[in-house]
């Protein structure tokens, strides 16, 4: 009876100093084994697939469609075109009702004098009317210019019945000028002008912020000196 009392605590002991025996703690070399098996299993299954989490798609701005109005008179390069300054509105406005008084008035007097009143009359109301038509279509007008600074060319466009693009290379640039007169310096604003080899006429830009034009004219003069071709 000793004996069998005497085995039974020996194979009790012998049970206890088993590591992970009775909710023991496992073998650190299991444990470490264990713990890298799913990190090594995760770069298996991500090297198999060879492709990462799928996020969203960056949105592509479409562009205009060819054959189209807007395709024809598009940006270069993808690009935008940089509209002038919201102040030409008050520009073309108040010049728009300067010219109807100054043209307007003249005329009906000479109407008065050398056909009567009735033509007189008519004549001022044609000055009158071109009033309202010029200060509702301004906001057209300046939202109709645009220009463009491409890789070796400058583009303009404007226009409203007749649209235009025009396309002036930065080699035959001669003269790039700021003007401003007196109703443009009195709203902020200024005109850049591009006077070119080719021809006598001139480009502009009217309506650019003070700032803005002499960026503008600064980045057209290093770069007509860049790109010079000769003549």
């Amino acid at each position: 009876m000793t004996g069998i009392v005497e085995y039974a605590a020996s194979d009790a002991e012998h049970r206890a100093a088993e590591p992970g025996a009775d909710g023991g703690a496992p073998p650190e070399g299991r444990a470490d084994t264990d713990g890298a098996a799913a990190p090594e299993q995760q770069s298996e299954e991500t090297g198999r697939s060879g492709e990462g989490p799928s996020g969203p798609e960056p949105f592509a701005q479409a562009g205009p469609e060819p054959g189209t109005v807007e395709a024809a008179f598009a940006p270069p390069d993808g690009g935008s075109w940089v509209r002038v300054s919201p102040a030409l509105d008050r520009y073309l406005r108040l010049t728009g009702i300067a010219a109807a008084v100054v043209v307007g008035a003249p005329l009906s007097a000479l109407c008065w004098l050398w056909l009567g009143p009735v033509w007189a009359l008519a004549a001022a109301v044609l000055a009158l009317a071109s009033v309202p038509a010029a200060w509702f279509t301004a906001g057209r007008v300046r939202r109709s210019w645009g220009y463009a600074e491409g890789r070796t060319d400058l583009c303009l466009t404007y226009g409203l019945a007749v649209r235009q693009l025009v396309v002036v290379p930065y080699g035959r640039m001669q003269v790039v000028d700021v003007t401003a007169n007196l109703l443009e310096q009195a709203l902020g604003i200024a005109t850049v002008r591009v006077r070119t080899a080719a021809t006598t006429a001139d480009t502009r830009i009217p309506g650019l912020d003070l700032d803005t034009a002499v960026g503008l004219r600064d980045r057209l003069a290093a770069r007509s000196e860049t790109f010079s071709t000769g003549l």
